[in-house]
């Protein structure tokens, strides 16, 4: 074994990591995969008046969470430290919704930023970057209470019920009262009175036509015999 004075032995010790420090540092610098960038823009709030604070309340939320990035009093927001990728940048705010957007980065630093759409994702709608993210609605937590009308009460099928022969009852007297619509009635009643035949004739044909089928089966039982 060798032995190296206490003095030599650490100013080696420095030197190799000093070396493999340089090394791994090259290797990082080499690789663009490692590179890191900022996604900035600009949140704008509801046109009718915000409340005092909302840039506290608001903040930017990159892929579900996985980044965050909080308003400055002007509005304008920086997400940084973000590798090359797709990110969706949503808007987080409990009294507007906004409508979130998807930001690429390539390789080569280039921004590229697009309205998400989940249905059609080859659909390209560019948006302009820096990204300005302004609300399309306000929440609404409660439904509004219906209120009672009219039109509810008449339209009911129960009132329906009761008001159409109410005014049949109505209304057919006073149709019957024309000469024009009696005569036709009249005219109509008997032509169906006149073309149904009476009972008793259907009833004796039919009874004759199943006694003529069973005296030719009979004849026929004979002949065979």
């Amino acid at each position: 074994m060798i032995f190296l004075p206490r003095g030599k032995a650490a100013a080696i010790l420095f030197t190799l990591v000093f070396v493999f420090l340089c090394d791994v540092c090259a290797k990082v610098e080499d690789d663009p995969s490692t590179d890191r960038y900022i996604i900035e823009g600009k949140v704008f709030p509801w046109e009718n008046g915000a409340s005092p604070g909302w840039q506290v309340m608001t903040h930017v939320m990159a892929n579900g969470g996985e980044r965050y990035g909080f308003l400055k009093e002007d509005g304008t927001f920086v997400i940084s430290n973000v590798p090359s990728g797709s990110y969706i940048i949503e808007i987080v705010n409990p009294n507007y919704a906004y409508e979130p957007v998807r930001v690429e980065i390539n390789s080569k630093g280039k921004f590229r930023a697009r309205k998400l759409n989940l249905v059609q994702t080859s659909q390209v709608v560019q948006v302009p970057y820096p990204l300005k993210m302004r609300p399309f609605a306000p929440f609404r937590y409660f439904q509004a209470r219906e209120q009672w009308r009219v039109t509810d009460f008449l339209f009911n099928p129960m009132v329906l019920m009761m008001i159409l022969p109410l005014l049949l009852i109505m209304i057919l007297p006073k149709v019957m009262n024309d000469p024009e619509t009696r005569k036709e009635m009249e005219e109509l009643n008997n032509l169906t009175l006149y073309n149904m035949p009476e009972m008793s004739e259907m009833i004796t044909s039919f009874l004759s036509g199943s006694e003529k089928q069973k005296s030719k089966a009979i004849k026929v039982t004979k002949k065979r015999q």
